[in-house]
């Protein structure tokens, strides 16, 4: 009984659903006014698209159980080891930095829109570091293992993932000024419309949003992001404004000729949970035992990935120049 019950709550918990029971059975509908209840009642959307997005692709017999079993054993791993953990990190660069705030942001609608402009600017540089650092590419890694896009990706995180990105986002928001409860708003939008972004084509074939996908950043753009074809490679960082990805020249839309290749250069197994998880902990191991010299090891940490000491690199950045110097687009 007492395992039934666990997988209740665990149930409950993927779709977030208990507080919104617990709103419908006391009947008491008015805390729907406050962002509170705004929050409980739309937390359970992104994992009911899920099913939705399952059932479509049975009903259009495109559905692989495969494509779904890593992304879900990993939210169940994480969630056994390592619950409240970026929680806490957040809570400890508030503290840390609120005393050092640079400027303070109002809580009115502008200063909301200077809040997202800021937040979206830690995001990129988080994301930004992911890609380029190879330690913080080892945490990153996992969720960009598999090779189809589904809203399941979206749970596909190395466990300390969260946290480091969490860290450099909450400071240099609490930095300028961003106040907590303003904060933990953005936050929600951007994990909704985070989830949302890796929504499959089994459930929305086309996701360019014409005139729309000119200002945010659509599942299209993502489904670039998550791609490894050479022009695709390190591209769109934001979340959902794409304005600091055409600031830095890091954006890059969906091209109609390029057929998406979803996952990471190296050869993987995706549908090892041990290789998703750990692959790339275990190669850059390889590399600093191989390395020459003290140096050299510590470059393989910091350096991107693909940096290698005997000076034949592979850095993603070189692959994509090389592809566009070439002229291989249009």
């Amino acid at each position: 009984m007492e395992i039934l019950e666990f997988l209740k709550d665990e149930l409950l918990g993927f779709f977030s659903v208990q507080g919104l029971i617990d709103l419908i059975k006391s009947g008491n509908y008015s805390s729907l006014r406050t962002w509170g209840g705004i929050t409980t009642a739309l937390s359970p959307l992104i994992p009911f698209i899920v099913v939705i997005e399952m059932i479509m692709a049975f009903a259009s017999k495109k559905f692989h159980a495969s494509e779904y079993k890593i992304p879900f054993f990993i939210y169940v791993f994480n969630r056994v080891a390592g619950r409240y953990i970026s929680l806490g990190v957040v809570a400890f660069c508030i503290g840390l930095f609120q005393p050092l705030v640079l400027v303070h942001v109002s809580l009115t609608w502008y200063g909301f829109i200077f809040g997202y402009i800021v937040w979206e600017f830690s995001h990129f540089i988080y994301h930004y570091l992911a890609h380029k650092v190879r330690l913080f590419w080892c945490l990153h890694s996992t969720h960009h293992a598999p090779e189809q896009m589904n809203l399941s990706v979206t749970y596909a995180h190395f466990i300390l993932e969260a946290p480091y990105a969490d860290f450099i986002r909450t400071s240099i928001c609490i930095l300028f000024g961003v106040s907590p409860v303003m904060l933990f708003a953005i936050m929600f939008i951007d994990g909704m419309w985070g989830g949302f972004i890796h929504v499959g084509e089994n459930f929305m074939k086309d996701t360019r949003f014409g005139f729309l996908g000119k200002l945010i950043l659509t599942p299209s753009h993502h489904r670039v992001h998550h791609a490894r074809n050479p022009l695709y490679m390190d591209t769109n960082f934001c979340n959902l404004l794409n304005i600091w990805d055409r600031v830095f020249k890091t954006y890059q839309p969906e091209q109609r000729q390029i057929k998406i290749e979803y996952g990471i250069t190296r050869t993987i197994n995706a549908k090892n949970f041990w290789d998703v998880y750990f692959g790339e902990f275990y190669f850059l191991w390889k590399d600093i035992i191989s390395a020459p010299g003290f140096l050299n090891k510590i470059r393989y940490i910091v350096m991107p990935p693909g940096w290698n000491h005997t000076g034949d690199h592979k850095l993603a950045s070189v692959t994509r120049k090389e592809y566009i110097r070439k002229g291989q687009i249009t």
